[in-house]
């Protein structure tokens, strides 16, 4: 049922919440529909190629060892070495290295933590049941004012990467290739007005229009939007799941030291990565059993035969989940175990129809490798770099919900979200 929505763009497109269109700005791509949606899209699936991805590496491997450095003090240091919540820690890793990513060096250390630090206001303000009118004071209200600066800090980025890419500089993040591309099909119709021939203008291998600043801002902050919540989420389970099953921990600790030849301070590689199968096993267990996102609300376009009796009808909006299909007993047999083994031993690889993580249809994640690499490179990475126990609390097991699925511990920190007590 949840693929069928998916998959059915003539009937749904994405809605979200009222107040995501003020926040995003309702000329955001990933409101656009149909035929324009695709032509966007297809603009930028070459900065998430094989080859894209690697060239990101170095900068993810930088906030890595910057973050997990931070981590030992901030455990051994000022917490002599007692239990600390560390979903806030978590938050600004992934926000950090999200940045690095996403627009390189053309953003500060500083800003980069001011935007960790009040991207919990945007969450909050894309609640279900807040009221839909921005009024001062409100949730909506610091969640605008929250996402008009984390805008104007990547306009800015824009501006800084066309000056640089123009004068011939190297890609470093997402932010330049997308740029090259821009100013290489500006390059190539240029040659085109002036008589070259279409075989020796160099055409690149996706033709684009030039974005203005704030055109790239919004996007660069949808990247930011899809990966905020569920990277944090995801990494927080990730750490207290291992911490509890320290014969997974060993066996990724084993492998990674294995595909960096003993040497624990290598840097990671493309190739080391998708060496990784039993990491990489664990990742997409922890992705199935933890899903970060489990509803995708959608608006019904027109009548929508959604089964044999019943029709949804038009303004409607309609909420495919995905925790059913990853935790179907006939796909995944023992569903509520955790068992980082059925992707190596088992046949969850070729439960296809069930993996719903990232989605299907049309609008499915555009990151999603990345998404999964980026797991395997923090873990693996802090696998062969730190040790780390789990504090077991009577609300560490259960399942608190804010944009995604997360441990609880209490009492939870102000405008900080509930996590598990790790002592690294």
């Amino acid at each position: 049922m949840a693929r069928k929505v998916l998959n059915s763009p003539e009937y749904v497109k994405p809605c979200v919440v009222d107040v995501a269109h003020k926040l995003l700005r309702p000329t955001n791509w990933v409101f656009l529909d149909g035929r324009e949606h695709v032509d966007y899209r297809k603009g930028l699936n070459g900065l998430f190629t094989r080859q894209a991805l690697e060239l990101y590496l170095p900068g993810q491997e930088e906030v890595y060892s910057k973050y997990f450095q931070k981590f030992l003090d901030i455990s051994q240091k000022e917490n002599s070495g007692k239990p600390t919540p560390f979903m806030p820690h978590f938050r600004e890793l992934m926000c950090a290295v999200s940045c690095r990513t996403f627009v390189g060096h053309y953003i500060s250390d500083e800003a980069v933590k001011k935007i960790a630090d009040d991207y919990y206001l945007i969450t909050a303000a894309l609640e279900l049941v807040n009221f839909p009118i921005i009024l001062p004071f409100t949730k909506t209200w610091y969640g605008k004012k929250a996402a008009d600066m984390v805008l104007d800090e990547f306009s800015k980025c824009a501006a800084k990467s066309k000056v640089r890419m123009a004068a011939g500089g190297s890609v470093g993040c997402i932010l330049d290739g997308w740029v090259k591309t821009m100013i290489e099909s500006e390059n190539y119709r240029q040659k085109i007005a002036q008589g070259v021939k279409a075989e020796e203008a160099g055409k690149p291998s996706q033709l684009l229009r030039p974005f203005t600043d704030f055109e790239i801002s919004q996007t660069i902050f949808t990247f930011l939007f899809a990966s905020q919540d569920a990277t944090s989420s995801a990494s927080t389970w990730l750490f207290q799941l291992m911490a509890d099953r320290p014969d997974v921990l060993d066996k990724v600790r084993e492998e990674n030291l294995r595909v960096r030849n003993g040497d624990r301070n290598a840097a990671f590689t493309m190739d080391m990565l998708e060496s990784m199968t039993y990491t990489r096993a664990v990742v997409k267990e922890i992705l199935r059993y933890r899903p970060p996102v489990l509803m995708i609300p959608y608006l019904v376009k027109k009548d929508f035969p959604i089964t044999e009796t019943y029709t949804v009808p038009k303004g409607a909006m309609v909420i495919p989940t995905t925790y059913p299909a990853l935790h179907d007993a006939e796909a995944y047999p023992n569903p509520d175990l955790f068992d980082p083994e059925r992707w190596i031993t088992g046949t969850a690889e070729n439960q296809t129809k069930n993996w719903l993580v990232f989605g299907t249809g049309p609008h499915y994640c555009l990151g999603q490798t990345y998404a999964t690499l980026n797991l395997m490179a923090m873990v693996g990475k802090a696998s062969v770099l730190l040790d780390w126990e789990h504090h077991v609390t009577e609300l560490s097991e259960k399942i608190k919900v804010f944009a995604t699925i997360f441990p609880q511990v209490s009492p939870a920190p102000a405008r900080t979200l509930s996590t598990c007590c790790l002592v690294v």
